[in-house]
């Protein structure tokens, strides 16, 4: 009898488990100190092999970045229902997206604190990432202002801070819900809807916090 002939595994599956073995040494050990050695053997691969596919060490950190930011986006999108009333939505979003942050620690890691710390052009791909969640959750906050100002001309520039703010926090949190046992997507969403909703629901009311005014000092001749 003949050699039984394996099936050739498609270049497009190789390419995806060494990117999975990437993230995993890339979010675990860091960019400086992971090496093509430990990737390759986690990946299953030779050395050459994952240079073929992937060129270098940046190009492969480029791909898992790239990859990962893409994955994250499609998450926290996939999460909202747009039928939902604003603060729903908002709670879906965010639960959307500790649910993927959590299930995924090595990868939010690369691009949460990997990416950024080791220059251009890496930084500037998680900027890439970071504002379409940002447009995203604009849009979001946005629609509930015009609905409670019954203003369908509201501009974008009155709540695009409010996302910021927003995401920046969700950003920080996953870090620590990420690093603190027991903190389930759901409690870390509870956390950031009560410290921010209460603030945003008063202003889409109309009720913004503004300091008192100071009662006047001495007057002085």
């Amino acid at each position: 009898m003949g050699a039984v002939k394996t099936k050739r595994m498609p270049r497009a599956v190789r390419e995806q488990q060494m990117l999975d073995a990437a993230v995993r040494i890339f979010g675990q050990r860091g960019y400086m100190a992971a090496s093509m050695d430990e990737i390759a053997e986690l990946a299953g691969v030779s050395k050459p092999l994952v240079y073929l596919y992937l060129n270098s060490k940046e190009d492969l950190f480029t791909a898992c970045i790239r990859r990962e930011a893409k994955a994250l986006v499609e998450a926290v999108r996939a999460g909202v229902r747009r039928d939902l009333p604003a603060d729903r939505q908002l709670w879906e979003g965010l639960g959307a997206f500790f649910t993927h942050t959590g299930e995924n620690p090595d990868a939010w890691s690369v691009l949460h604190l990997q990416a950024r710390t080791h220059g251009e052009p890496f930084a500037a791909e998680v900027t890439g990432m970071r504002e379409e969640i940002v447009a995203f959750v604009t849009q979001l906050i946005l629609a509930g202002a015009r609905e409670a100002h019954r203003d369908p001309d509201l501009p974008e520039r009155e709540v695009a801070g409010l996302a910021e703010a927003l995401v920046g926090a969700a950003e920080s949190l996953a870090a620590w819900a990420n690093a603190t046992p027991g903190v389930t997507p759901r409690q870390a969403a509870g956390t950031l809807m009560n410290f921010a909703w209460a603030g945003l629901g008063d202003l889409m009311e109309g009720r913004p916090w503004a300091p008192e005014e100071e009662p006047p000092g001495p007057h002085v001749a």
